[in-house]
């Protein structure tokens, strides 16, 4: 069974120019973590993902898959 991603991040990222390291140092955490999120290992909670959207400058929906 295919597995669905659960958010968008790597791509949004990509589109708009920024790094998973850039995201590391912007949240204060590691860039392992950001990986395990962009790899759908693990997921941010609401209040990061509210945070991650307001330093790329994107609506929250656009980091969750449809």
């Amino acid at each position: 069974m295919n597995e669905r991603p659960l958010n968008r991040l790597k791509v949004v990222l990509v589109e708009n120019q920024k790094t998973s390291k850039w995201l590391a140092e912007q949240l204060g955490v590691s860039a392992v973590t950001v990986s395990k999120w962009c790899t759908n290992m693990h997921q941010p909670d609401l209040q990061t993902l509210a945070k991650i959207a307001e330093l790329i400058g994107c609506e929250k929906r656009e980091l969750i898959t449809e």
